[in-house]
């Protein structure tokens, strides 16, 4: 089960009598959430029939109360209860006989951010047989792509790979402020539908030219005045390009890059299939390769890790701050 379909079971009217939503992604949470508590019930329903409950101030016996009410001038009632990994897990377990005999008339929405349940206990089986069980997982950085293009398509745009690219490097995995962006984005195009680089850099603030994923670029064409430029800029503009972002997408790029070493096929969209990569991106991976070798890009890698150790102080008796360190390891990357 995934928020996007119980939302859409939502807007059939297809209810189950509680929801337990889980996990370490904060933002299906709060999607299914925010659509219970504002689109289950009309304005006028919601005044009698919503209650919402926070677990760090809930009392058990106050939700329990309220779940087993019935609907005052409407067919059903919504109960939420937000934040609930907040609250004694003695309290919560004192909610399972509810769980076990709820009302059909109740619409419970349990948040519990951050954590899980314990699949041994019998209170799991129960809600996966009489409600529904969303768990969620932190969306690996090589899905972001695909789900940006995806949120651009929900509000009827497109957009390129390098504009896609330039959100996930600057944004990372911050699913709710992708949306807001994306959102922004939507409202400042006008009549227009596609997405460019332009419009990013305008309407989110990313520098078209001064970015992660050009310094990725200048340091895979072995283009180190145009790196040592774009460090500059990162100096001026620490918010553009914080050394704990470029690090582990530098070596992303080179651990890709890597593997086309051991690619089974000499065709570039086969390669880019191979290493899980847009084919769109596939001629920077292979100027990266040519560029530098297997010794080359091994070094790279091992210098990446050195470097990172450094950012955070350890190995170094320097001061040095992060752009002294960043022009230090491309010097070093390209020498």
């Amino acid at each position: 089960m995934s928020a996007e379909k119980i939302i859409t079971d939502f807007k059939k009217k297809n209810f189950k009598p509680y929801y337990w939503l889980e996990g370490e992604e904060p933002f299906f949470i709060d999607e299914v959430m925010n659509f219970a508590e504002h689109h289950l019930l009309s304005e006028s329903e919601a005044s009698f029939n919503l209650s919402v409950f926070y677990g760090k101030d809930a009392n058990w016996a106050d939700v329990m109360n309220a779940c087993k009410r019935y609907p005052m001038f409407a067919e059903r009632q919504v109960v939420l209860l937000k934040e609930a990994q907040q609250m004694k897990d003695t309290d919560l377990e004192k909610l399972d006989p509810y769980f076990e005999n709820p009302l059909s008339s109740t619409v419970l929405v349990v948040s519990y951010k951050e954590k899980k349940l314990d699949a041994r206990k019998k209170i799991v089986k129960t809600i996966k047989a009489k409600g529904e069980l969303l768990t969620t997982k932190k969306m690996y950085d090589n899905q972001l792509p695909e789900w940006v293009n995806g949120m651009v398509l929900q509000h009827g745009l497109s957009i390129n790979p390098k504009s896609v690219a330039m959100i996930v490097d600057n944004i990372g995995n911050d699913l709710s402020r992708i949306k807001n962006e994306v959102e922004k984005l939507a409202v400042n195009l006008g009549n227009r539908k596609n997405i460019s680089e332009d419009d990013i850099e305008n309407y989110i603030g990313v520098s078209k030219e001064y970015n992660v994923f050009e310094l990725q670029d200048a340091i895979g064409k072995k283009n180190l005045p145009k790196a040592l430029k774009i460090i500059q800029y990162f100096e001026k503009n620490p918010k553009a390009g914080p050394i704990q972002l470029i690090l582990p997408s530098l070596y992303s790029f080179f651990s890709k890059a890597y593997t086309i070493f051991s690619a089974t096929s000499t065709n570039e969209k086969e390669i880019a299939a191979q290493i899980g990569i847009n084919p769109y991106f596939i001629k920077d991976y292979m100027a990266a390769v040519k560029n530098y070798q297997y010794a080359g890009i091994e070094k790279i890698l091992l210098l990446l890790h050195h470097y990172n150790l450094k950012s955070v102080g350890i190995n170094t008796s320097s001061n040095n701050s992060d752009a002294d360190l960043m022009k230090e390891l491309v010097v070093k990357i390209m020498a």
